[in-house]
């Protein structure tokens, strides 16, 4: 690229001039490409370890002018071709015009003025990319990732860091790079040159470990190896960038939304100097998530920013040491002490944000009031006019009303249909009345518990005046610390929930510690249309909610009448109308069950939003990834608390067992209703953290009896016995029966264990755990788990496919992970399709992953054993079209296998018919039929139907079979006749058996083939073989019975041309092609069109080889004309049929529409000459061409798009 002249005082210092004129030197530098001895070596080592000027492309441009001892560098290339190119515009354009001038600092004047000019006109084109924030070093640095490892300009460097890569016991100092789908490093150490490239989806652990070997390192493990990386500069600023690209390639695997980038993340004001904008969106993207996560809030807010401040408390009376965070529909505040105070105030609240006065006292202070009252007073803010100047700006963004301007259905693209407040009209009222959903239904005010409890007798029992007593004490708190959303969050607030929330306050408070209560604020109408949307829709996802719908709490008499079964249905229904990548899981109705119990339904529909989709991430989909990886969190935690028991359990096997059911449904389906309900209380406020806690507490209450367990079914029912007798003694509902309980007490039930006892135990024993240190194992198993998922659906494949295809297992493996790659890839760097359209987790394992024809043709071109030189990308296209049978353009890895296969491991007969396959619709496309050689259309729509293109001997064989058939079908019908008096009904019955059986296809059934069709399939034979051992033998073969099929066809003409009348003949002559009755003209006497046409065929490949091969092809060209005319017995041929070799030309020299033949022929004739049969029988080794595919994928990376002839190792 040119670059801004800059001085050079020593210019032959560390390069080699390898051109040069008067005026410009072409310069290569020491220890880049071959040779360089000791001086080269050192200077490739320099470049590759010192982050200095050194680190400079391999190629330079000076100008020089003959008095002056100064040069400028005017242009640096990564590949001789770039930098070739710039000398030959300098040749061209400059040389000329600068040799007339007389003066040498015009000469300079002028050369750096025009490069100058260049660069700004490259610039202003550029202007409006996202490159132009990536400038100095770390484009540098991009460059030169795609130089050495071959990235396409699609795959974006985040960073790079220098570091040592341990080969063995010796570490390589070089290069790390992270990229947004690979991690890279490069070392060049005195001529040993490592190259290591890994994709981030192969990654099975990334782990940040110090040990005596390696001093504070990071291990990045794969399933086959394991890569260690130590002497960084910043190790935690690497490995946090490692576990969010290596995160972001799980989502990938787990679903296709991850491949769709989130480009609406905020952008520094200042450009950072050598930090790429991706790796600026991806430090806001993990900000963004820790506040989300932090407050409760909704997917589709970003962080603006975040200060140091204080807030006034007037609960405690005094000021509260934090940080304010301000995003687009948010004012936040959390203490620097761990629960001391948090706090959130929506946009939607806020009436005045005004400053303060300043005192010495309270510097800096902003007051914020908002519509129910609530003042708060924050200060020592460090830039406070910018602060309420940004919420300001937000303040006048935000929706006056609640009900705003925009649709309630936007994000799944409806209107809404009730985006207004509900008219009092009749009207109005019976249009609402005629919805599934409408304000009048029980369960749309209140919870089911209140329904049934409304017209209950008043309890003054001790536990209803308990229950009382709880009430008064969140009434204070409330006039204390305030209700609502804009609450003053402490750790009182925390007491109160562990002491049990009362039952009527139950479903106000989880709404709003969940963060639901926010997202239905801001979706006012929403849920109504998405029911109405829903109901009556089928789909599999409702036929699973019709199946569970009585099996949730059917204890509960709430549920068992059609009010509780009804809004369950609705709740389950619209959520998976919502979310299609969820739809249905198990586990949803029980959980669903207990907040209708609770909450309005639109405020249960919310709570379950809020449990899907951030407080229980993944927990629902198809695979409950989400509660997997928990497990393997929960057997990590087991391990680091209960040491002793963690070992006996995993002998057991125990932990993976119950812990999938405890976190799935919050112990809710393990523990009696009224005990299980608090642990719901706790996790809404604390989130995941208390039920490990309880789920430790749990082990550790039963740990001697556990211990002494010989057995799995030992364990679990210890276990279970205690679960059922957790009791809450302060309940004042009904008792539940819990039907876990009756099924499993025995004749002794142990003592009853109070719930409030369990979990201050288990907040005792256990409530040192953090909610970033379980992120981070979250992190861990994450990888674990879906790779492991990954290797159970490609064992599932590969056993499905054992019985349909001849490859081994090993084989098998191979191929999917070289098949899934190829999707992968094309994924990360754009194709036709899209990731969705090529990925489908719902569908079976089979299936899910799909690639395109491109992608298709790179893996048949490496892998298939036809390799037909320049006509492999066509029958490559051929097949993916006869193997994609939908025809949506994709091909899944079941229709590709039975593609290989086919060539692999069928028999002759197989291979020839896929062959045969190949040549005929809808292999061949309606371009490839409509070929200069035929003037008139591909097909004429009568000759199917007009005439049977047989030999007489074809007759007289089809003849005797369609005889016997008759005989035999008359026969089954006077049977099945007799059979249909006595009982009709079997007759259907094996009539719709019939029906249903896959048809086996014969021989007999593939179509004939026509004259271009059966040249083309002359011409991929010869292709086929041009690199064949027994090249000669089997070329004299092809054309022996291509002569022979020629001659057949044309028997079969002379019956099809005697049976025609004399007119129909005439109007389906085709039109002679005028362009090639010019290339038959004079030339072509003594040679029928047909067999010029087969010539040409062999020119593709003859038109490669060197001369010493052209005097081999002269004997293979005249074995055309080898087969004497005794060959086949043609008495019956008419004199004007013309034989191979007979020196007559054909009439009109263009191809007969009336010539066919059937597989059958082309069979039987390929039969004849073993050098064809040995060729088709012959044994393919595929490990071969998996190993070559494999190398070439590195090749592919390693070699330049600008290719030097520079010869470089790798060793991986």
């Amino acid at each position: 690229m040119w670059i801004q002249p800059e001085e050079v005082l020593l210019a032959g210092a560390l390069w080699v001039s390898e051109r040069a004129n008067p005026f410009f030197i072409l310069q290569r530098r020491r220890g880049h490409g071959r040779g360089g001895g000791l001086s080269g070596l050192l200077v490739g080592t320099l470049d590759v370890v010192l982050d200095s000027s050194a680190r400079v492309a391999p190629y330079r441009i000076l100008l020089q002018t003959a008095d002056s001892q100064i040069y400028w560098n005017i242009a640096c290339g990564s590949s001789r071709k770039e930098i070739t190119e710039h000398w030959d515009w300098l040749e061209s354009n400059l040389l000329q015009t600068i040799s007339i001038f007389d003066n040498d600092e015009d000469v300079t004047t002028f050369v750096k003025g025009k490069i100058s000019g260049i660069i700004a006109e490259e610039n202003r084109l550029k202007q409006g990319e996202e490159q132009e924030e990536d400038c100095g070093k770390f484009r540098e640095a991009e460059l030169k990732m795609r130089r050495l490892f071959g990235m396409p300009d699609e795959e974006k460097l985040v960073n790079y860091y220098s570091c040592s890569y341990w080969k063995g016991r010796v570490p390589r100092q070089g290069w790390l790079y992270l990229s947004v789908n690979h991690l890279c490093f490069y070392s060049f150490l005195l001529g040993k040159e490592v190259t290591l490239v890994v994709q981030w989806t192969e990654v099975t652990q990334l782990e940040k470990n110090a040990t005596l070997v390696f001093p504070e390192s990071i291990r990045v493990s794969t399933r086959h190896t394991e890569h260690f990386f130590s002497m960084f500069l910043n190790i935690n600023d690497t490995f946090k960038l490692m576990e969010q690209l290596a995160n972001i390639a799980m989502r990938q695997l787990l679903d296709n939304e991850a491949f769709a980038a989130d480009r609406s993340l905020p952008k520094p004001c200042k450009t950072l100097k050598n930090v790429s904008a991706l790796k600026r969106d991806l430090d806001a993207r993990a900000k963004n998530e820790r506040y989300r996560t932090m407050f409760r809030l909704t997917q589709d807010e970003r962080l603006d920013g975040h200060t140091d401040c204080t807030l006034w408390t007037p609960f405690a009376k005094m000021h509260v040491v934090g940080q304010l965070f301000i995003s687009n529909n948010y004012i936040c505040f959390n203490s620097k002490e761990e629960d001391l105070c948090q706090l959130i105030i929506p946009l939607r609240e806020v009436s005045i944000v005004e400053k303060a006065d300043s005192s010495s006292v309270l510097p800096c202070p902003v007051s914020i009031s908002t519509k129910n009252k609530m003042n708060f007073l924050f200060a020592n803010l460090k830039d406070r006019d910018f602060l309420v100047q940004r919420i300001s700006d937000f303040l006048q963004r935000t929706p006056d009303s609640s009900w705003g301007d925009t649709s309630p259905l936007s994000l799944i693209g409806h209107s809404a249909s009730s985006s207004t407040p509900l008219s009092s009209s009749a009207g109005s009222e019976s249009v609402q009345r005629g919805r599934h959903y409408h304000p009048g239904l029980p369960t749309a005010s209140q919870g089911l518990l209140q329904l049934y409890h409304r017209n209950a007798p008043e309890d003054l029992g001790p536990k209803a005046m308990k229950e009382k007593m709880k009430e008064e004490a969140w009434n204070i708190h409330f006039s204390e610390f305030g209700r609502g959303v804009c609450m003053y969050r402490t750790s009182r607030t925390r007491e109160l929930i562990l002491n049990g929330i009362p039952e009527h306050l139950r479903g106000e408070l989880w709404l709003l510690f969940s963060g639901a209560q926010n997202e239905m604020a801001t979706h006012p109408g929403y849920y109504g249309d998405l029911v109405e949307q829903a109901m009556g829709l089928c789909s599999l996802a409702t036929e699973e909610i019709e199946r569970d719908l009585h099996r949730s709490m059917p204890e509960h008499r709430a549920f068992q009448n059609e009010t509780g079964i009804a809004a369950l249905r609705r709740v389950l229904t619209a959520y998976a109308h919502r979310n299609p990548g969820i739809g249905y899981c198990q586990a949803m109705n029980i959980v669903t069950s207990v907040l209708l119990l609770y909450c309005p339904e639109e405020e249960a529909f919310w709570l379950l939003v809020a449990l899907c989709e951030r407080m229980l991430p993944d927990y629902y989909n198809t695979r409950v990834v989400g509660a997997l990886v928990d497990q393997g969190v929960f057997e990590e935690l087991t391990r680091a608390f209960l040491p002793l028991l963690y070992e006996h359990m995993q002998e057991l096997g125990v932990i993976s067992t119950i812990s999938l059911s405890w976190f799935l449904t919050l112990f809710l389906s393990v523990m009696p209703f009224d005990s299980a309900v608090l642990l719901v209380d706790c996790f809404f406020y604390e989130g995941i953290k208390v039920i490990f806690q309880v789920a430790l507490a749990v082990l550790h209450d039963n740990m001697d009896a556990l211990l002494s367990c010989s057995d799995e079914g030992e364990a679990m029912t210890i276990l279970g016995r205690y679960l059922d007798n957790v009791v809450n003694k302060q309940t004042v509902a009904p008792p539940i029966p819990h039907l876990h309980a009756l099924l499993t007490s025995g004749d002794d039930p142990p003592p009853e264990i109070d719930i409030f006892d369990l979990i201050r135990s288990s907040y005792e024993k256990f409530g040192s755990l953090r909610s970033d240190v379980i992120e981070q194992m979250r992190f861990k198993q994450r990888l674990k788990v879906i790779q492991s998922l990954e290797d159970t659906a490609k064992r599932s494949v590969v056993r499905a496919m054992m019985t349909e295809s001849a490859f081994t297992i090993e084989e098998l493996e191979e191929l999917y992970c070289l098949f899934k790659s190829k999707h992968m890839t094309s994924c990360y760097w754009g194709s036709s399709s899209s990731a969705a359209e090529r990925h489908d987790p719902s569908l079976p394992y089979l299936e899910q992953y799909r690639i395109d024809p491109a992608q298709f043709t790179q893996l048949f071109t490496t892998l298939a054993p036809w390799i037909c030189g320049g006509h492999t990308a066509t029958l490559a296209a051929r097949l993916f079209r006869l193997l994609d049978q939908n025809q949506d353009g994709l091909v899944n890895f079941k229709e590709f296998i039975t593609g290989l296969s086919g060539m692999y491991h069928g028999d002759m007969t197989e291979k020839l018919k896929l062959l045969y396959k190949l040549h005929l619709p809808p292999a061949l496309c309606p371009e490839e039929a409509e070929s200069a050689l035929e003037a008139t259309h591909f097909f004429t729509e009568d000759i199917p139907r007009e005439s049977s293109f047989l030999s007489d001997l074809d007759i007289l064989g089809q003849q005797e079979v369609a005889s016997g058939e008759e005989v035999k079908d008359g026969g089954g019908d006077s049977e099945e006749k007799k059979e249909e008096k006595v009982k009709d009904y079997r007759y259907y019955l094996r009539m719709w058996a019939k029906e249903k059986d896959p048809k086996t296809e014969t021989i007999k059934d593939l179509p004939r083939m026509n004259q271009e069709q059966f040249i083309d399939l002359c011409k991929t034979l010869y292709n086929m073989f041009s690199e064949e051992p027994l090249e000669q033998q089997l070329y004299h073969s092809i054309a022996t019975v291509a002569s022979l099929l020629l001659r057949i066809g044309e028997v079969g003409k002379k019956f099809n041309n005697g049976s025609k009348k004399p007119d129909d003949a005439a109007t389906q002559a085709p039109a002679p092609d005028p362009q090639r009755e010019d290339g038959l003209g004079e030339g072509a006497s003594g040679e029928s069109q047909v067999c010029r046409a087969l010539a040409d065929a062999q020119l593709e490949p003859a038109a490669l080889q060197t001369s010493d091969e052209e005097t081999k092809d002269d004997t293979s060209v005249s074995s055309y004309s080898v087969v004497s005319s005794g060959s086949l017995q043609c008495e019956d041929i008419a004199d004007d049929t013309v034989l191979i070799g007979g020196g007559e030309q054909r009439r009109g020299s263009v191809l007969d529409v009336d010539w066919s033949i059937t597989f059958e022929q082309v069979l039987a004739s390929l039969l004849t000459e073993p050098p064809l049969v040995d060729y088709f029988e012959k044994k393919r080794d595929i490990e071969s061409k998996i190993a070559a595919c494999k190398a070439q994928r590195a090749v592919e990376r390693q070699t330049s798009s600008a290719s030097d002839h520079e010869l470089t190792q790798h060793s991986v």
